[in-house]
């Protein structure tokens, strides 16, 4: 009888704490949107175009360092992508003119593709037998909202008792230290079979197909979604949210301003996406992923429609934080999942990579156009009514994906 192979491996656990760290430090920028933009008197869109260039050059650094991982080695993408992150967090803490700040950014988002979902995804699918690949996926997304629990809050906590400046050079510090762990991330290669098939014919397969360009349609508005909410949902409840009663709960736990709130909202939203990414990937072992990912983009479309709605106060920013939490990134262990099954393992960090750039473009336009349009307008509901319609957009463009792997022809 055949040995089972167990859940948790070595690959998965570091790569767990990987992204984690990765994800905490990513996860707290929107705390630094005021105290910056306050220190230097800057409009919201200059720091916010900062945030903007920082998703931007994460999505385009996601292919490259995919393959960097696939043609020189997964440990080497991962200490070239914490070096870079750990020097853009050091430039940011000098720089003092908004345009220093998006120059640095691009460093940052570069140091979040060779930390983050693209590269260690892969990893972790390769050293995942197939009977728990989509579950060890899920375990690996759900660790980046491990850290968005705590990123933010500590974040905030720290800016108590330190600068900004010298919050930047902590989180460089921590983001170095996660390489010590590397000697215990060996994957194995990926299937023979796989090997014989050369990174030309499976791009030409993919691009030639039209279920990974609806894929890559897809999943701009994740990005678009969860770059906005990242970097300004905590200002926009500072301005726009009720006060915090006196005897409510939320004061009882220590949260008495709207600051803290919205500290506390993006903790929320990642401790409700643990669970959220957990169940995706469990479903994502039984059902087909397309129609996962519709359901996933309809109720974020619904939750955005109805809190914007409503009055916004302490009361709706939690529940609205708990259920968009619980859809935050459910859509990558399946839409990285649906990559894997379409076109294998062994170019699965490139191909994942192309389709998260998308992603990324969808965030850098939420991140910009939150500052652009609350510039303009005083507030930010056009540019999250934009949301919802892109939210929409994407529940319907999963449905007639083909979700049938097809062989590819070996190279010559």
């Amino acid at each position: 009888m055949p040995q089972k192979t167990p859940l948790m491996t070595p690959v998965l656990i570091v790569g767990c704490i990987i992204i984690l760290v990765s994800f905490a430090i990513r996860a707290s920028f929107g705390v630094f949107q005021i105290p910056i933009a306050d220190e230097f008197g800057w409009l919201r869109s200059e720091f916010s175009l900062a945030i903007a260039i920082q998703n931007l050059a994460w999505g385009i650094g996601q292919p490259f360092f995919g393959m960097i991982s696939e043609k020189m080695g997964d440990r080497k993408a991962i200490i070239l992508g914490a070096v870079t992150y750990a020097a853009g967090l050091v430039l940011s803490s000098f720089a003092v003119t908004p345009e220093a700040h998006q120059l640095y950014e691009i460093l940052v988002g570069f140091g979040i593709a060779g930390t983050g979902f693209g590269v260690i995804l892969a990893v972790v699918g390769r050293a995942s037998s197939d009977e728990n690949r989509s579950m060890s996926l899920a375990i690996a997304t759900a660790a980046g909202s491990s850290g968005q629990v705590f990123g933010a809050p500590l974040a905030e906590w720290m800016l108590g008792f330190l600068s900004w400046q010298e919050t930047f050079l902590v989180f460089a510090a921590v983001i170095l230290a996660v390489l010590l762990l590397l000697p215990m991330m060996r994957a194995p290669a990926a299937p023979k079979a796989e090997l014989q098939e050369s990174m030309g014919a499976i791009l030409m397969k993919a691009f030639r197909d039209p279920s990974y360009t609806l894929i890559f349609l897809g999943f701009f508005s994740c990005g678009y979604q969860l770059g906005f909410v990242t970097a300004h949902f905590p200002a926009m409840i500072t301005e726009m949210c009720g006060p915090i009663a006196s005897g409510s709960m939320l004061a009882g736990l220590g949260i008495s301003t709207t600051s803290a709130l919205g500290a506390v909202a993006i903790s929320l939203i990642g401790l409700a996406n643990i669970g959220g990414t957990l169940l995706a990937g469990w479903l994502g072992k039984h059902y087909q992923k397309k129609y996962l990912l519709a359901g996933v983009y309809t109720g974020r479309t619904l939750a955005a429609a109805m809190f914007i709605l409503m009055p916004i106060t302490p009361t709706t920013v939690v529940v609205f934080s708990l259920v968009m939490g619980s859809l935050w990134l459910a859509t990558v262990p399946l839409t990285s999942g649906l990559v894997a099954h379409l076109y294998g393992l062994r170019y699965m960090a490139t191909l994942y990579g192309i389709v998260f750039f998308s992603h990324q473009l969808g965030s850098f336009l939420g991140v910009w156009l939150g500052g652009r349009l609350y510039d303009q307008y005083g507030d930010y509901t056009v540019v999250w009514w934009l949301g919802v319609a892109i939210g929409a957009f994407s529940a319907i463009v999963h449905l007639p994906i083909r979700e049938k792997r097809e062989p590819v022809a070996s190279a010559a």
